[in-house]
Parts: C-alpha cells; sequence; structure tokens
C-alpha cells in the first residue's frame, strides 16, 4: 500500500519515481507469522528497455517499532528482450527473526521458497498469465461451458481474484484486516478469527468467523491440487454439499496449467434451500504452490457476473485449501542441516521428502445481524466442521496414494 509519493518520476512513465509504501507478506497458513516492511521504492531506467525497481526498509524511522524482518535492498531488474518478453532479475534480501515459524514450515521458509525471489518470481508469471487471459478477445466458443464473451471473462476473473485476495487475508492474521483472534496454538489446533461485516457490498452482512488449520500429508502437492480442484471427487471431502453431485456448468482457462482455471459448479442438491446458489471456484498453480478457492454465489447475481456486470456488489465468502511442498527437492541434506533435526509437532516427516503442506481454512456466516454476540455454539460448529474435512481429505488422499 502506497503511503505518500515523493516524487511521480517523468511524465508518462515511473522513471525517477519515489513512493514511501507498507507491505504485508505471507504465507498462507496459521503456522507462519506475516512479515511487515515499512519502505522506500524507487523506480529508475537504465539505458533502453532496462528498468530497476528497488525497495530499501525504513523499519528503523518508525517510532516505537519492534519489527521482526527489515527489507534489506531488494528489487528486481526488467529487461526488454524481443517479441514482447521480458527478463526478470529478481534479489530478496530481508534480515528477519523467524523463530515463532512453525518446525513443519522452516524448511520452506529457510529454502526460500515461502518468501524469497523464486516466490515473488513464480507470483510474478502467474499474474502475467491472469492479465492474459483478462485481455483475451479472441476465445473459441467450440467446447461446453466455455466462456467466451470478454466482458463476460473479465468479470468472472475479476470476482475470482477478489475471492482468493479474501480466502488469503482469513489465512493469514494480517493487521490490514480486521479479524480479531479468539483461539488456537500449536498444529494440531484450528486458528479461528472473527469480524463484523458492515457496509460492504463484497460481502455479507453480520458476524463472520474464518477457521484455519495446517498440517503435513505424505502425498505430493500436485496430487492434492489434482484431487481437490475435481469436482468429480469434491463429495470426498465437501461436507456442506450434502453428498450431492457437482457439475461444472461453465469454466474459464486461466494459464498455461490446466490446473489454472476459474469454474462455475452446481450441486444437484436434494436440499432445496440451495437450489439457487451455485459455487465459484479457482484453481491455480505455480512452481511454489497451489490454492483451492470456492464461495457459494448467488444465481442471480453471477447472470449478472457472466453479462459483464460489475462484480463488486457480488457477496462472497471464501473457503479452500492452500497447498505448498514441504520443502524443496533434492536438497535434504541441507533441509536437515538447517533445523537439527527437527520433525515437527505435528507428526511429520524430518522435512523435503515431497509431501505437502496442506492449509484448510473457512469463512462462514454465523449471524446476519453485525451487533449481535458470537455464541461458543458457531465457534464449536465450525471446529467441528473444519476437523472433519481434515480427517475426510487425509483419509481419502492416502487410499488414492497407496
Amino acid at each position: 500500500m502506497t503511503l505518500e509519493v515523493l516524487s511521480t518520476g517523468v511524465a508518462g512513465n515511473y522513471n525517477g519515481a519515489l513512493q514511501v509504501m507498507t507491505a504485508e507478506f505471507q504465507v498462507p497458513s496459521p503456522l507462519v507469522p506475516t512479515r511487515e516492511n515499512y519502505f522506500v521504492r524507487y523506480c529508475k531506467q537504465h539505458g533502453e528497455g532496462i528498468w530497476a525497481v528497488v525497495d530499501v526498509s525504513l523499519d528503523n524511522l518508525r517510532p516505537t517499532s519492534v519489527s521482526r524482518c527489515r527489507r534489506r535492498p531488494s528489487g528486481c531488474l526488467i529487461q526488454e528482450l524481443p517479441n514482447g518478453y521480458s527478463k526478470v532479475t529478481w534479489v530478496e534480501h530481508v534480515e528477519v527473526d523467524d523463530r515463532s515459524v512453525h518446525n513443519i514450515y522452516k524448511p520452506l521458509v529457510n529454502s526460500g521458497l515461502a518468501f524469497g525471489a523464486k516466490r515473488w518470481v513464480a507470483t510474478l508469471d502467474r499474474q502475467c498469465e491472469r492479465l492474459a487471459s483478462v485481455m483475451a478477445n479472441s476465445i473459441a466458443a467450440g467446447d461446453v461451458g466455455v466462456i467466451s464473451s470478454p466482458k463476460g471473462r473479465k468479470s468472472m476473473l475479476k470476482l475470482a481474484e477478489r475471492m482468493l485476495m479474501s480466502f488469503c487475508s482469513g489465512v493469514g492474521a494480517s493487521t490490514a484486516h480486521t479479524w480479531t483472534t479468539l483461539s488456537g496454538s500449536g498444529a494440531d489446533d484450528v486458528r479461528v478469527m472473527t469480524r463484523k461485516s458492515m457496509d460492504d457490498p463484497g460481502r455479507p452482512p453480520g458476524i463472520v468467523l474464518s477457521a484455519a488449520t495446517s498440517f503435513w500429508l505424505p502425498v505430493p502437492p500436485k496430487t492434492v491440487f489434482d484431487f481437490l480442484r475435481d469436482e468429480n471427487s469434491r463429495s470426498e471431502w465437501d461436507i456442506l454439499s450434502n453428498g450431492g453431485l457437482v457439475q461444472e456448468m461453465a469454466h474459464i482457462a486461466n494459464g498455461r496449467d490446466p490446473g489454472n482455471s476459474v469454474s462455475l459448479l452446481r450441486v444437484n442438491s436434494a436440499n432445496s434451500s440451495q437450489s439457487n446458489m451455485l459455487i465459484l471456484q479457482e484453481s491455480c498453480s505455480d512452481s511454489t504452490g497451489s490454492f483451492v478457492v470456492y464461495a457459494p454465489v448467488d444465481i442471480i447475481a453471477m447472470n449478472v457476473v457472466l453479462s459483464g456486470g460489475d462484480p463488486d456488489y457480488v457477496a462472497l465468502l471464501p473457503s479452500g485449501f492452500a497447498i505448498l511442498p514441504d520443502g524443496p527437492e533434492n536438497n535434504n541434506n541441507i533441509i536437515k542441516n538447517n533445523n537439527n533435526n527437527d520433525e515437527g509437532g505435528s507428526g511429520g516427516p524430518d522435512v523435503g521428502n515431497g509431501g505437502s503442506l496442506l492449509t484448510v481454512a473457512f469463512q462462514i456466516l454465523v449471524d446476519s445481524v453485525p451487533t449481535a454476540k458470537l455464541s461458543l455454539g458457531s465457534v464449536a460448529t465450525v471446529n467441528s466442521l473444519i476437523k472433519c474435512t481434515v480427517e475426510r481429505i487425509k483419509g481419502a488422499v492416502s487410499c488414492d496414494g497407496a
């Protein structure tokens, strides 16, 4: 977030632009603290087709600031290449106290895959794919369910992006979002947070609970990702679909990987109260991790979106999964040395042996009156829901991977 613009740079581009900014860097898990930074960002053009974007920490200028993380000079060099390509060189240089990272995540954090340059380059690559999908104007409408209308695609992708951002804010205890933590400590616990939603057209009004937990699975991340994004296996873990048949009604390809897509799903449930509800789902994957995020949506509101209407007025409460590798590949010796043979408090392996770190998170409206008091029964229900979902996933992927 930009706090102050010290210089706008040369008219028409960012050459010489200088901005004071704050940023939160997150790993999608309640077991890894968010890194918060206060820094100045400088943009400079070095010759024809070469740009530098550099961040330098201002954390030591903050009065009463007790920062666990300080951003040393970091940033990227962007070089223009022929045929519309760019070469990006990224440097991530931070001074950080990571003692509060849980043991099962330490190999991932120590390897640089969690907060390092590899992750941000992979994120940049994914965002470029996303923008290409948004801007695509010539989509063949041959396949059943493909959304070919440019306006409809743009609105649906914008809605899916908001859903994904809202999901991440509910997993990490972000200071930029007004969540209040209720309970949860240690790998086997569920962290529950609450917020009151008022005057926000993008969220249903009332009291919202966000529950998140992370654990290790002895199954490769791609196997977990493919299982969770497949509508045919949804009934194996989704308690709220009541065992109904889930069918994909429409989808948008959202990148080179076939797993990167935004889908609109219908649950054919015996429960008549769900007949007007659809499920918006985004699945996305890159070399550093994957997400499968979904939210119930009103069928009338989605018809407006598919017609190119404003998606900001669609009320969403996202739930879903973040799937990360348990450490870098083929680096087991390095990982073990970094972690002094810690085994993690959740029955996980020594680390980095091809398993997955899975975060499960739900956001649920427990009372439609924002001023109501939160009941302990609501917290217990959400805890039970997430723990039951975790057990179902463990059972299903263990059988599939056997």
